[in-house]
């Protein structure tokens, strides 16, 4: 449907620094909604190359599906849409009571068991606390942002997934990687919670098997999406995590996305 389906246009999220379109795509009687994000309405970046924004999307689904995680809803590339070719990903609704994954809290309101980041002042001179919640799918993301070098997750680019697929592992997804797979080190991030700890063997049977598909179609369909050098970068970065067999730890000050959400 993302792919062939009729694309179009019913809206504009404004909040977005780029052109971030909502639309419904239609194949027969079957519809569904979606993101649309023409490449022409991206906004230049000084280190990313012009025009390749919609590209490391789909490229962050790829990797995500090679890793056998799902945490990326399904995006594909569009050269047909009604602003020119760009990425079209799938719309992930929030059920009513979705969980606030990120939040900011007072510093005697940290709920139980959540993760803290940082502490901070917010806008009215009170000291406020960044945490996330400690979960398994959430911590899935952490590590696949570390595979794709992402430079900005935001508390808000963490949405409840599709528990229909899934229980457990649909449970979390993460949007908007376009400023991802840079071959030079950029991770930003408000998912430190499990900075520096020893990666489990499934993790690491899961950073082995993307490892080995980059030798194949995925890396070809990779190939088409990135530069080699940022292509390459992935395989180093999977080999680095894998010998330090753990998260990666933040160097320095804490390297969070500003606004945090």
């Amino acid at each position: 449907m993302l792919a062939r389906g009729e694309l179009t246009v019913e809206g504009r999220l404004v909040v977005a620094s780029n052109v971030t379109l909502l639309g419904e795509v239609a194949l027969g009687e079957r519809r569904a909604r979606c993101v649309y994000k023409p490449i022409r309405g991206e906004r230049p970046l000084w280190d990313f190359p012009d025009g390749t924004l919609a590209a490391r999307e789909v490229a962050a689904y790829i990797v995500s599906e090679a890793l056998g995680w799902h945490v990326v809803p399904p995006t594909v590339m569009r050269a047909d849409g009604p602003f020119g070719a760009g990425m079209c990903q799938l719309w992930v609704d929030q059920p009513e009571g979705a969980p606030s994954w990120v939040d900011v809290v007072a510093p005697d309101a940290v709920p139980e068991g959540a993760l803290p980041i940082l502490e901070a002042v917010d806008a009215e001179g009170q000291a406020v606390v960044l945490v996330h919640r400690d979960h398994a799918g959430l911590r899935r993301l952490a590590l696949f942002d570390a595979v794709v070098n992402n430079a900005d997750r935001k508390g808000g680019h963490v949405l409840t997934g599709d528990p229909g697929l899934d229980e457990e592992m649909a449970a979390v997804v993460g949007v908007d990687h376009g400023v991802s797979f840079h071959r030079e080190p950029k991770l930003r991030t408000v998912l430190w919670g499990w900075a520096g700890q020893e990666l489990t063997e499934a993790e690491r049977e899961a950073l082995q098997r993307l490892r080995s598909a980059l030798g194949n179609v995925v890396g070809a369909r990779l190939a088409e999406l990135l530069e080699e050098a940022e292509l390459a970068a992935i395989g180093d970065r999977i080999t680095a995590l894998l010998q330090l067999n753990r998260l990666p730890e933040p160097e320095g000050r804490m390297p969070v996305p500003w606004p945090v959400f």
